[in-house]
């Protein structure tokens, strides 16, 4: 099966577990078959092909994208507040992060089938993304299943009540490729490389078990993040650059259009200029307070 057409296979699936094990197959099929420099001609041809160019249609039975019964999904403001030096606010924030990983999983799999007409880099790089996500779930989870239950049990993802904020932006975004590079990876996704130190340094402080767990967990999906709003950062430069678009003052008017969360400081300014924020876009960041 085509490529795009697997990855939209794999975005509709609901079940975690088997969602990230189809990317991860994706990825490692991808990267074995695929030398690098290919053109799209010549990927279509390997024995996990891919057509830029191929009109896609999502199941009409299968919900878009796929995602387990559980956890519940309320209003980003209605999720509770807990504090991270308490068994439960500790796994309340392991599976915060862990529902963002999984939505991460399928906002890197949507731009994979979505977008027809693209380089071929484009679409390893979104794979990769794909893949590195599902990974960062894997040991949430599974970080998050070693966790302390006041009642004598252990946690799962499920457990508690999570927003859908990260996937409305996608939906907002999925007839305008330059607004979803835009708005998704290198604004929403980058309040990642902001918030990560922050709750790395609350959880210094803590004294439940897995902290220190979680604080190592969170430096591989630092390390990582650097890397994927770097991959928005310059897609959304390319694209700017194949539409006659000024980036600075093109996100502006994104921003203003699809009425984006305003960002709020402090700002990882070294993590963002390694993930490629120029200079103007970071002082752009700080003029908007």
């Amino acid at each position: 099966m085509e490529l795009r057409a697997q990855a939209l296979q794999a975005l509709t699936e609901t079940d975690p577990d088997a969602k990230v094990a189809q990317v991860q197959r994706l990825w490692r099929a991808w990267d074995e078959r695929i030398a690098p420099g290919a053109t799209a001609g010549e990927a279509g041809d390997a024995p996990l092909g891919i057509d830029p160019d191929a009109t896609l249609t999502p199941p009409p039975d299968r919900p878009l994208p796929g995602r387990p019964a559980r956890p519940h999904l309320i209003a980003p403001g209605s999720v509770p507040t807990r504090s991270p030096f308490t068994l439960e606010g500790h796994a309340a924030l392991v599976h915060a992060i862990c529902h963002i990983e999984l939505n991460a999983i399928n906002l890197a799999l949507d731009a994979v089938w979505r977008f027809a007409g693209l380089p071929l880099a484009f679409y390893q790089d979104w794979l990769r993304v794909a893949a590195e996500e599902a990974h960062h779930f894997t040991l949430l989870r599974d970080h998050l299943r070693t966790l302390p239950h006041p009642g004598g049990s252990r946690w799962d993802y499920g457990d508690f009540d999570a927003h859908d904020g990260l996937w409305t932006m996608c939906e907002q975004t999925a007839g305008d490729i330059v607004a979803r590079m835009a708005l998704v990876p290198r604004t929403l996704e980058a309040r990642g490389l902001d918030a990560t130190p922050l709750i790395q340094a609350k959880l210094r402080r803590a004294t439940t078990p897995g902290a220190p767990q979680t604080c190592a967990i969170l430096d591989i999906i630092l390390h990582d993040e650097v890397g994927h709003v770097a991959i928005g950062n310059h897609w959304y430069r390319w694209l700017c650059a194949q539409a006659g678009l000024e980036p600075v003052a093109h996100y502006r008017h994104l921003v203003r259009a699809y009425r984006a969360p305003r960002l709020k400081p402090p700002y990882n300014t070294e993590a963002r200029a390694r993930a490629g924020f120029s200079a103007d876009e970071l002082a752009y960041l700080e003029q908007a307070v």
